[in-house]
Order: structure tokens, then sequence, then C-alpha cells
């Protein structure tokens, strides 16, 4: 099989974003606005719709199996709103992608949003990791290092407040992909220098710390490649070894990288880097690059061509990548 580790809702019906537009402009007129759950008023034809004519189409042309699924990151808007706002919000969408993997079981699985709001204790996250999990059959979530939207003013992912959400982690044995939304501060662009931004500055602050030492059954997910990661590993293999210690020995039992890189000098790059084991094919379709590159005519985001053309890795290691490593890492994954 070939299974994709990085999906996003990004096709949803438009009753999604009305829904949000009227909630976040409830905010915008009393910020301790709390409001209720409701639903989206979505049906199941729009879903099907939606998802037929995009997500699914996308499998199917470019020979992909199983896509892990989960909420459009650029919506999750942390930033917006309060902790009230942020769980209705969550919830609402998580059910969503529950439907959607309700209507296409063959094809899509289902990874959580978690209902982060600045300033608010990540431990309030859990109660959100124990319904999807538990309740509705999750196989991972993402997690915002950021969730004021650019502004990095909270804790970094080694503080102790984010260890209630690595200690449900190990409990369940599930991933979580580190995963920023839309930027409000104006020097960062949100799919650009955010993203990739967030994604390295996610790495640094865990390979710095005790975390892995504490969690050591932890799995993280540094999507988009690895930000920087993969083409500076010199560099953090050197200020590693200045603390004292080895790089590879503190973070590749519980770091992985997926191959959301959109040419093929870029994956070769990262193939020659990163231990194949540590390595997970993805393509985050119909998202920030959605366009077709004219050097080689084909989508920017078909990334299976770029590790089906690659030399760097034989025949097992793609299919390492391709399926082995996903099965591992999302153990409780049930194809």
């Amino acid at each position: 099989m070939i299974i994709d580790i990085h999906g996003h809702y990004t096709t949803t019906p438009p009753g999604v974003g009305a829904w949000r537009d009227a909630q976040t402009a409830e905010v915008a007129k009393n910020p301790d606005f709390v409001g209720e759950k409701g639903d989206f008023g979505v049906t199941d034809d729009e879903i099907r719709e939606s998802i037929i004519n995009n997500q699914l189409k996308l499998q199917q042309e470019r020979g992909t199996d199983l896509t892990i699924f989960s909420p459009r990151a650029s919506w999750m808007g942390h930033h917006v709103g309060n902790e009230h706002t942020s769980r209705f919000w969550t919830e609402n969408q998580n059910d969503l992608i529950r439907r959607v993997c309700d209507l296409f079981p063959e094809n899509f699985v289902p990874v959580a949003q978690l209902p982060q709001s600045p300033g608010v204790d990540p431990a309030k996250s859990v109660p959100e990791i124990i319904r999807t999990v538990e309740e509705m059959g999750f196989i991972g979530i993402n997690l915002n290092p950021d969730p004021s939207g650019g502004h990095w003013n909270g804790s970094r992912l080694s503080a102790r407040e984010f260890y209630p959400i690595y200690e449900k982690m190990c409990e369940y044995d599930i991933p979580a992909m580190i995963h920023v939304s839309a930027a409000c501060n104006h020097n960062f662009d949100t799919t650009g220098s955010h993203y990739l931004g967030a994604d390295t500055t996610a790495f640094q602050q865990l390979m710095m710390s005790d975390v892995f030492k504490d969690f050591p059954t932890l799995k993280i997910i540094i999507p988009h490649g690895g930000g920087a990661v993969p083409y500076h590993w010199g560099r953090f293999r050197g200020m590693a070894l200045d603390k004292g210690f080895e790089l590879e020995e503190r973070v590749l039992n519980n770091v992985f990288f997926d191959t959301c890189v959109y040419h093929q000098k870029g994956i070769d790059c990262l193939l020659d880097v990163i231990p194949t084991d540590n390595i997970l094919f993805a393509s985050e379709m119909i998202g920030a690059v959605r366009g077709i590159d004219p050097e080689t005519g084909h989508y920017f985001d078909d990334t299976k061509k770029y590790i089906d053309a690659t030399t760097k890795v034989d025949a097992a290691a793609k299919k390492a990548i391709f399926e082995d490593n996903a099965r591992r890492v999302f153990s409780r994954l049930k194809v």
C-alpha cells in the first residue's frame, strides 16, 4: 500500500466556513463570547461531492491508497477567539473528519485537531484527545507549537505544560504531527516562512530538551520535509556536540520527517541525510502548493513521482517510506 500520512480537508463544503465566519464575527464584537457548539449543517452528499472531485480523484490519479486526514491546518486558527470558541470549533472540525472517514473508510483515516488557545494550559486539550481516540477511532493528533499565530509568546514544547499531552500520546501510542496554523503576524507568510520556520523551531526545542528522555516512546512528526532541518543537519549535529550529546541518539528514535518537499533535489537531499526508517510518505495534496511545475509538467505536490524516480534508495527502502514506516508510527492504523 501507499499511505499518505499528511492530508488536510481543504475542500470543505461552504457551511463550514460560514459557521466559522459567524463565530469569529461574534468574537470580534465580544472577545469573551462563548456561544455553543451547534453543527456545520453540512450534508453527507456535500461531503461526498467535496471529496470525490478532489482528494479521492487525486488519490486515484496518482496511485496512492490511503490518506491520513485531518482538519485544514490554516483554519485551526488557535489565535482566534478564546478557549471556549476554540473547543467548539475544534470538536465540530473533528466530527466532520470522522464523517469523511465513515463515508470513505477505505481511503481516509482520521487525525485530530486540538483546541489550543494562547495563554490556555495545553493540558486542556487532553479531553479532546481522549474523545477522538477512545470514542471516534482517531489515530493521531496535530500539535501546534505556536497557538499565538506567529508571535511565539507561549511555552516551548519542552515545557512541563505539554507533558500531559505527551503522557496521553504515549498511553495511546499515537504520534503528533507538529503543525502551526495561519499567521497573524505580518512578518510571516502562513504556508511559507511560518510553516517551515515552525517545523525547524519545534525540532530545535525538542532536541535541546529532555522530552525524549522523559518519554522514550513519544513519536513526533516534523512535516514539510522537516523545514530546514535536513539541509542543516550538520549545524544541528554541531550544536548537539557542543552541548555534549549526539544528535542521532537524542532524536532518531522519536522524530520522523514527511516527504512534503516539492522538487526532486529536495527529496534527494532528504533521503541522503535522514535514515529511511525516519521518513514517511506524504504529499499534503490540495494544500499549500496546488499548481503544475512548468519544468516537469507535473503537480508540485505529486510527491510519489519523486520517490519513484529517486536513485538514492532501493526498492525495499521505498516500500518502507510508502507503507511500513507509517504502520509503525501510526500503530493504531487498521487497514
